[in-house]
């Protein structure tokens, strides 16, 4: 079964993969594609054109091949994707004397399948500087602003808004989309997880053959989860490695072993890992010596065992590859991320990465659907280099046992407060700092501990979370009286952006 699909073309914008969520959101397929892009198309029943930080009239700005729109396949233009409508179809664009950001209330003034059975006012999000001045060739406008006489934009198949109607804001968002989605692309709407897991076992079974995969499982919920879709694929083909690099969670080990009870390999190696960060002070370091390291690891355990190993399979979610600039349009890469930047190049392995165009809350579900405990299912995201990326500075053994005996006790308050499945991460950050403290009448000059806990939908915005002072004080008064070390706690109260989630 073929699944029809969804092109977003990235130009930047930060609320790319929000486009990508809504889509998915109303059960058709979607992948994000640079802007160059111009590939196979088959089974492609439309194409989104994102916004972006840039205008089209600056030098670089990026833009599409010109072919696409001569496809015959409907397109729909937001915001920056408006402006590259204009420019293939002989619109203007200028900078606009009075900017739209936030609220503005949009009138549908023309019929189209765009706004079918919508009110024909209501408020929308805007975030813009340039509004279209010049109606491009063929086409007429069927909505404006107070701002703007051509606030939306129709010819035949190709459909251009200056607002942004993926965002919570913009009233009747989703029925734009879905009416863009199942009236203009006629949208079967046969994206559903329970297809994917058939065809993800189907498709592993024919790249995979008879070879033997191996898969690095963390604990957390992407290999765990992949683990146990890949134990139904394989059975005696897969070799599951648990590494104890020292720089995960104490008890993960023994929670796999109630999951996985074939062919489970738990290997300790915490002092090779530790060796290798001795001095290292830099994240990116960090996590590419971890990525090699895994890789020494794997060889010395198929070399030491006899096994003929082909696939290297991993847990790589979208966030991930997007965020380390694998699949994104121009933007810049935030950070190299464990799964798809700490490899060597001379990897001998062949990559399987079954979820890398699934977010986090999509392999949830598919959890639930292969039976894994909530307790696996609705654990918080934990970063591949483990506390390495958690300890701001050289990692060695006192800062492990000062970090891990701090994130425990974060997550049992959290718990006890009923909050650990409505929050997205909640977790401690050993900060490479020293502040004065006064303990039993004593000064002190110990580490400080930041907390940090934040909402998000799926990892690439967040929010901190607004949590009781009751927890927050419970919190810091546990970790200043249990965890020797440390006398001082705070609260990291930055969203994403401007920060990321993980300190490192």
């Amino acid at each position: 079964m073929k699944i029809e699909k969804i092109l977003i073309y990235d130009f930047g914008s930060q609320y790319t993969q929000l486009i990508a969520r809504k889509v998915r959101e109303l059960n058709v397929y979607c992948e994000i594609v640079p802007p160059d892009y111009f590939g196979n198309f088959e089974n492609v029943i439309g194409i989104i054109l994102s916004g972006s930080p840039y205008s089209i009239y600056e030098k670089d700005a990026p833009d599409v091949n010109k072919e696409i729109f001569n496809l015959g396949i409907p397109i729909l233009g937001i915001c920056y994707g408006l402006q590259i409508i204009a420019k293939h179809f002989n619109g203007e664009v200028a900078p606009s004397e009075k900017r739209e950001y936030g609220k503005t209330k949009l009138e549908i003034i023309t019929k189209s399948l765009l706004f079918d059975n919508l009110e024909k006012e209501f408020f929308v999000w805007m975030s813009h500087g340039d509004k279209l001045t010049k109606l491009p060739n063929g086409f007429k406008a069927i909505a404006r602003s107070e701002n703007s006489e051509f606030c939306a934009i129709e010819n035949k198949h190709i459909f251009g808004v200056q607002f942004h109607p993926e965002v919570h804001h913009t009233q009747y968002g989703k029925e734009i989309l879905k009416n863009f989605l199942y009236k203009i692309c006629n949208a079967k709407g046969d994206w559903n997880l329970s297809e994917f897991i058939s065809e993800k076992i189907k498709e592993i079974r024919e790249i995979v053959g008879k070879e033997n995969v191996i898969l690095a499982l963390s604990g957390g919920v992407d290999s765990t989860v992949l683990g146990k879709l890949l134990e139904i694929a394989l059975g005696k083909n897969l070799y599951l490695v648990f590494v104890d690099t020292g720089l995960l969670k104490d008890y993960e080990s023994e929670k796999l072993k109630k999951i996985f009870n074939r062919n489970l390999f738990i290997l300790n190696e915490k002092e090779v890992f530790l060796s290798a960060l001795k001095g290292i002070i830099d994240p990116e370091e960090k996590r590419k010596i971890i990525g090699r390291k895994f890789i020494e690891v794997f060889r010395k355990f198929i070399k030491d065992n006899n096994l003929k190993i082909k696939f290297l399979a991993q847990g790589t979610l979208y966030p991930d590859v997007i965020e380390s600039k694998q699949v994104v349009g121009p933007s810049d890469k935030i950070k190299t991320h464990h799964n798809v930047g700490g490899l060597p190049e001379d990897l001998e392995f062949e990559l399987i990465e079954p979820f890398k165009f699934l977010f986090k809350d999509e392999v949830r579900k598919i959890g639930k659907l292969l039976n894994l405990p909530d307790e696996v299912i609705y654990k918080h995201p934990f970063p591949g280099p483990g506390y390495a990326v958690r300890i701001i500075g050289e990692v060695n053994e006192e800062k492990l046992k000062i970090i891990k005996k701090a994130d425990i006790i974060v997550e049992e308050e959290v718990k006890k407060f009923n909050l650990y499945n409505k929050l997205w991460q909640a977790f401690a950050v050993l900060l490479d700092v020293k502040s004065v403290g006064v303990m039993g009448d004593r000064r002190t000059y110990e580490y400080v501990i930041a907390i940090r806990i934040v909402e998000s939908e799926d990892g690439m915005t967040a929010d901190w979370s607004k949590v009781p002072y009751e927890l927050l004080e419970k919190i810091s008064n546990r970790i200043t009286n249990e965890v020797k070390g440390v006398n001082r706690v705070v609260y990291d109260i930055t969203s994403k952006p401007p920060a990321t989630i993980e300190w490192e």
